[in-house]
């Protein structure tokens, strides 16, 4: 059964809360307008492609807007807490493999996760491998393509 909570950052939070404030207030005005210009058209408006268009984007937006509802009536801020050299959620941990180049990743709830931008879950292999090591710490990372090692560097 999964978590009635979504653990997330004060920087997600503040992130989702700005997108949900933008797709409220500015794109639905937007669409609003596309759909009132549409409708200005004439013709039967199921024949009208412009209208359908919008029609389908105004549905998009109407699920984005309550997808994030959703996500912030069941997000549990996480503040750091404790130890600050010890890698928890809000943490940037710098790690390092052998013959590798340092990678710099922040742990952050699974709502924030983003391995491109180097936000990673606490409960991603690489996360919970970290979760509660310090800097000096070598680590073993269980993922799908293998085990590896890494030695952490850094805990901010």
């Amino acid at each position: 059964m999964a978590s009635k909570y979504i653990y997330m950052t004060p920087k997600g939070l503040k992130k989702l809360e700005e997108e949900l404030e933008h797709l409220r207030s500015v794109k639905r005005r937007e669409i609003a307008q596309r759909l009132h210009e549409a409708t200005g058209e004439g013709g039967e408006l199921e024949e009208n492609a412009a209208y359908e268009v919008a029609k389908m984007e105004q549905a998009f937006l109407e699920g984005r807007i309550m997808e994030i509802e959703v996500r912030l009536a069941r997000a549990l801020l996480i503040e750091p807490s404790g130890p600050t050299d010890v890698a928890q959620i809000s943490s940037t941990v710098v790690i390092q493999e052998d013959g590798c180049e340092p990678e710099v990743y922040m742990i952050v709830g699974a709502a924030e996760a983003n391995p491109r931008e180097n936000f990673i879950s606490y409960e991603s292999p690489l996360g919970q491998a970290l979760l509660n090591h310090h800097a000096g710490d070598e680590v073993l990372v269980k993922a799908p393509a293998g085990e590896r090692r890494v030695r952490i560097i850094k805990v901010n």
